[in-house]
């Protein structure tokens, strides 16, 4: 199975360095990040079958998945501005 790469950088690829830089610098951006990312390998775990769950786990992982995404959008746009 083919699985999307969802990682911060690979979704906003122009804001690579400011991205970067948060993570650096901003402690509050730092845990955000590493929760997204950790939520993410889960989900890339589960997809690729080298982890058993029920639907509604992986769904649940994906909206929480989201919601810290659009929390993170949310730093590297102010930070951008």
């Amino acid at each position: 199975m083919i699985v999307d790469d969802h990682s911060l950088i690979s979704e906003f690829p122009k804001d690579k360095a400011l991205i970067q830089d948060l993570n650096m610098r901003d402690d509050e951006f730092h845990v955000l990040y590493n929760q997204y990312h950790e939520i993410d390998r889960e989900v890339h775990r589960i997809e690729e079958g080298l982890e058993n769950t029920a639907d509604d786990y992986l769904e649940g992982l994906k909206v929480k998945r989201l919601q810290l995404k659009d929390q993170l959008f949310q730093r590297i746009k102010s930070a951008g501005a």
